[in-house]
C-alpha cells in the first residue's frame, strides 16, 4: 500500500470557479480542446450529501471535466450558494485550487486512516447516479488543499 490512503496516483485536480461556463471555455482554449459539457452535481436523493456530518440537501454545484492524461482530469466546480465545502472555499478564498483527488478502495477505512493522520472529513456523498462515493478531507493545514477520495472512480 502507498501512503495513508493506499494510493499515490493522482486522478483529479479541481478548481472552484464563480462561472463554470466561462472557466470551461478558457480552459478549453488553453488546452486546445473543445469545451466539455457542464453537469449538475445531482439530486440529494441520489447523492445523500453530508456536510460537517449533517445532511446537506441543498448543497450542489455545476461541474465541467477535462481529461488531461491517462486517468487524470481537471475539474471545474461552481458552487450553488448553499453551505458546502465548495461554497465555503469560494466565500473564504475566492476562485482557485480546491482539491486533488485519489481513487481508493474501502472508503470508511481510508477516512479513518486519514483522521488518524490529522485530516478531517468535511463532506461526503455519492456521485454518478450513486455508483461511486466521494469524501473531502480537510488537509489545508499540512497539505495546503483539500484531498478528495473517490471510490469506484473512472474518468469519463
Amino acid at each position: 500500500m502507498d501512503g495513508i490512503i493506499g494510493s499515490n496516483v493522482l486522478t483529479q485536480v479541481a478548481f472552484i470557479v464563480r462561472d463554470v461556463e466561462q472557466a470551461r471555455i478558457k480552459f478549453a482554449e488553453f488546452l486546445g480542446v473543445s469545451p466539455p459539457a457542464v453537469v449538475d452535481g445531482g439530486k440529494f436523493e441520489i447523492t445523500g450529501t453530508q456536510y460537517q456530518g449533517k445532511p446537506a440537501p441543498d448543497a450542489n454545484c455545476r461541474m465541467a471535466f477535462f481529461d488531461v492524461g491517462p486517468q487524470v482530469q481537471i475539474e471545474l466546480i461552481q458552487p450553488n450558494g448553499a453551505k458546502s465545502v465548495w461554497q465555503d472555499y469560494l466565500d473564504e478564498h475566492g476562485e482557485g485550487l480546491h482539491h486533488i483527488a485519489f481513487g481508493v478502495k474501502g472508503m470508511d477505512d481510508k477516512i479513518r486512516a486519514s483522521e488518524k493522520f490529522g485530516l478531517s472529513c468535511v463532506q461526503r456523498g455519492k456521485y454518478g447516479n450513486g455508483g461511486g462515493e466521494y469524501a473531502y478531507l480537510d488537509a489545508r493545514k499540512d497539505l495546503k488543499c483539500y484531498i478528495e477520495l473517490l471510490e469506484n472512480y473512472s474518468p469519463a
